[in-house]
């Protein structure tokens, strides 16, 4: 059994990849927080094009959540091992610097960089022993130009992009792989409340793009066929910013 985990994988980029892991054979693990009927609409859709998995709730930013969750799975199968992990969880809480509250700053840093790092040294040292593993990290447009408003978004996604590089150099002859996507803008929930009529302006290709679009790239970066590309954060943003 080929076990791939998502994390935030009840919605938009999360349930694009988890239906397209699952369409290459994976047996995908979809993580929630609270979204239980999402998550479990995402699993209904994989089994109806003859895929399979299971949804687990844990919160990403909670590290004995993760411990507790990621460590009673492994009980549960203990001949298995997660191969595939995609750190997709992040939440936005925009605002100025100037009027941006802690609970703003440390939600957006807990969820997307702490987060990453507490769901990935869970599942590492598995990957290392089995001498194979794909880690797809989602960062962001914001975490490679910044954008205004999103000092917090920028910085935990920026994080990330670092600790992509510098943990695929640690892991590179363990034949584990670290990467990253970067989205621009993609039509999903989290971008429902932007104008995209007027931010589709800026984009050379004229248009938000889409949560397939974005999955694709993953799950190549996921694949074996990745195997030689490690530490890099491919751009997803229509020509945006390169």
């Amino acid at each position: 059994m080929k076990t791939a985990l998502v994390t935030g994988g009840s919605r938009g980029i999360g349930r694009a990849i988890c239906l397209k892991l699952s369409a290459r054979g994976y047996y995908v693990i979809v993580n929630y927080h609270s979204n239980q009927d999402e998550a479990c609409r995402t699993l209904a859709l994989m089994r109806e094009n003859g895929g399979d998995g299971e949804i687990m709730q844990f919160d990403v930013a909670d590290a004995n959540g993760v411990v507790k969750a990621l460590e009673s799975w492994q009980e549960q199968h203990p001949a298995e091992y997660i191969e595939v992990l995609v750190n997709n969880a992040g939440i936005r809480k925009d605002s100025l610097m100037l009027w941006m509250e802690d609970e703003q700053w440390y939600k957006v840093l807990d969820t997307s960089l702490n987060g990453c790092f507490q769901v990935t040294r869970m599942l590492l040292k598995n990957m290392l022993v089995r001498k194979y593993g794909r880690i797809v990290n989602v960062v962001s447009l914001s975490g490679l130009k910044g954008l205004p408003g999103q000092t917090n978004y920028s910085a935990a996604k920026a994080g990330v992009i670092g600790l992509t590089k510098s943990l695929a150099q640690e892991v590179a002859r363990k034949n584990v792989t670290v990467n990253a996507v970067a989205p621009g803008f993609i039509r999903t929930d989290m971008t429902a409340d932007m104008d995209e009529n007027q931010l589709k302006t800026l984009i050379p290709v004229g248009r938000f793009g889409t949560p397939d679009e974005v999955a694709d790239a993953a799950v190549f970066l996921a694949s074996p066929q990745a195997s030689y590309i490690t530490g890099e954060v491919l751009s997803i943003n229509g020509g945006l910013y390169t």
